[in-house]
Formats: C-alpha cells, sequence, structure tokens
C-alpha cells in the first residue's frame, strides 16, 4: 500500500470553518484516515507534517544563516511573535511556529520588547522586518527561485492510501 496522488492543486487551506468543511468531505469520500495533504518531492509523496519541518522550517533556517543580520534585529526586538494574517482570518500560521522551532532548536531566547508581525495583514505590519520575514519573501528551500508561500500553495496535493 502506498499514498496516490489524486488532486495537485487543492489551493489554500483557509479559515477554520472551510478547512473544517473540505476535511469532513474527504472523510466521507475518502475514510477517516484515508486522505492526506501533502508535497511531491523527488516523484514522492511527502506528508504535510513531514514538509513542514523538510521545507517550511527547512527554508527558515537558511534565510537565518544567509541573513544574519535578520535574526539579530529579530531577536533583539521582539517579546512575542503574531502573525496577524493567520490571526484575522483563522488561517493556519505557519510561519511563527517555524520561526519558534528555529530558536528553540538553536537556543535562542526572543530579547526585545515588541510583538512582531511574521507577515502582514492588508498591506499593515507592525516593523520593517514583517516582510522580510514573510513567507511572501522567503525563498523556498528546495526551490529558491519560488518563494516559500508559493511553493506552499501551488504544490500542495491530496493523496489517498492505497
Amino acid at each position: 500500500m502506498t499514498w496516490k496522488v489524486i488532486d495537485r492543486k487543492i489551493g489554500r487551506a483557509g479559515g477554520i470553518k472551510r478547512r473544517e468543511a473540505r476535511q469532513r468531505d474527504w472523510d466521507k469520500q475518502y475514510g477517516e484516515g484515508n486522505w492526506a495533504i501533502g508535497y511531491v518531492i523527488d516523484g514522492e509523496f511527502v506528508d504535510q507534517d513531514t514538509a513542514l519541518d523538510t521545507i517550511y522550517y527547512q527554508s527558515y533556517v537558511e534565510h537565518f544563516e544567509h541573513n544574519q543580520h535578520d535574526l539579530r534585529e529579530l531577536v533583539t526586538l521582539a517579546k512575542v511573535l503574531r502573525n496577524p494574517h493567520a490571526e484575522a482570518t483563522t488561517g493556519v500560521d505557519l510561519q511563527v511556529p517555524a520561526i519558534m522551532e528555529y530558536f528553540k532548536r538553536h537556543e535562542i531566547t526572543l530579547e526585545g520588547e515588541e510583538v512582531v508581525d511574521i507577515g502582514t495583514w492588508q498591506g499593515q505590519c507592525s516593523h520593517p522586518i514583517s516582510v522580510r520575514l514573510s513567507p511572501l519573501t522567503i525563498k523556498c528551500c528546495i526551490k529558491p527561485k519560488m518563494t516559500l508561500e508559493n511553493f506552499w500553495q501551488s504544490k500542495k496535493c491530496l493523496a489517498v492510501w492505497e
């Protein structure tokens, strides 16, 4: 048995109501636990949880390795990170958890006093670094010509267990 990709253009996850409705539909259509969201990497299906570490998190690792000034600025400025888009839309927040995981694995503590947005909402952000660390500007570690957001949304697929 293996995962078989059945839809390569499933679009954005959307808000919580939309996500839960789609998941209920997939449970009815394919059976609970018989479907997964993920990505095809090197010809193999990789579930989204694995891709969070190998693509999303790793893209931030590479950004911080090549942009130490962003890392220093974020650490000295921020007390708390937030994703204003996810808060406003009930969307899934991936960038703040990825950055916080980077801090955890590298034993880094935020030293600042500010709430710093990672990304924007309706063109607004808390600081210039909010835009520089947005997945709309971070390069995807496995496809550097794409932004992380573009890769994450356009390459997402639905697979079923066969």
